[in-house]
């Protein structure tokens, strides 16, 4: 799942997320909306993380997508080397409207943008479309409070380091995009980085 966002302060967060996909074979782009909610800020600090007490070099991720593997480490030890998912790669076609979706997780140098806990996912219209279901009138129907796990950690345009629901496909390339990772290793993930820090994807 993409999900860019744009956090607003209030008892309740929303997190209003856009991506585009591009149609590799047309060239055509496809803006794909979905929202994240996070809970109370009650619900947050209850569930705060401690800091990570390494005071060596800062810390940066690498996501090699090729293994699905995922790594938190400095310039001289790794402190985290876990298992993770990617995007497959797949294409999507709405027959009715003609809009294209191509999942692929990006390669490049990013940063970490966002930090969310207990984030819902706002469902798109080709989630609904792949799974061949109509497009639902109502917003309620759209929004779904376990796909993404306990944690979310946005990197831009539309993609997140979060949870799954299959951990046992972890290790698999089946994504819409966004990394995948247990819930052990979610957990410790967040705990260690923080806004800024690098995201290396190859």
């Amino acid at each position: 799942m993409r999900a860019g966002v744009v956090l607003r302060t209030a008892a309740v967060v929303i997190v209003a997320v856009v991506a585009v996909a591009i149609d590799s074979i047309g060239g055509d782009s496809t803006t794909v909306a979905t929202t994240a909610v996070q809970r109370s800020n009650a619900d947050s600090s209850a569930r705060a993380l401690p800091r990570a007490t390494k005071k060596t070099s800062r810390p940066y991720i690498v996501i090699d997508r090729y293994a699905n593997r995922l790594f938190v480490r400095t310039e001289d030890s790794v402190w985290i080397d876990a298992t993770c998912s990617t995007g497959s790669g797949a294409q999507l076609a709405d027959s009715v409207s003609g809009r294209r979706w191509v999942f692929d997780t990006p390669a490049g140098r990013f940063t970490v943008t966002s930090k969310l806990i207990d984030p819902w996912w706002r469902k798109p219209d080709w989630a609904f479309i792949e799974d061949s279901l109509p497009i639902p009138k109502s917003e309620r129907e759209r929004f779904d409070s376990e796909m993404l796990g306990a944690f979310a950690i946005g990197f831009g345009d539309g993609y997140f380091i979060h949870g799954t629901l299959y951990e046992r496909l972890l290790g698999v390339s089946v994504t819409h995009g966004c990394v995948r990772l247990g819930a052990e290793d979610l957990e410790k993930v967040f705990r260690y980085v923080s806004i800024g820090t690098p995201i290396y994807i190859y």
